[in-house]
């Protein structure tokens, strides 16, 4: 296939197939847009919901 009728997507995975060949481009072979992008827009709320809710409720119990 010619990069001309190459689409985003298939751009994007092969981006991510040559960092996979290449680990040490980060720390440890992930990062957080690999997280983010296998979670979705809902994962990713939820989470940070949870964070901030646990931050709450520690910041309430060692007051």
């Amino acid at each position: 296939m010619s990069s001309k009728n190459e689409t985003p997507e298939q751009k994007r995975e092969q981006i991510r197939q040559q960092e996979l060949r290449h680990p040490s481009s980060s720390i440890q072979g992930s990062n957080l847009a690999d997280l983010v992008g296998s979670l979705g827009w809902k994962g990713t709320g939820i989470w940070i919901v949870a964070i901030l809710v646990v931050i709450g409720i520690v910041s309430v119990l060692f007051r």
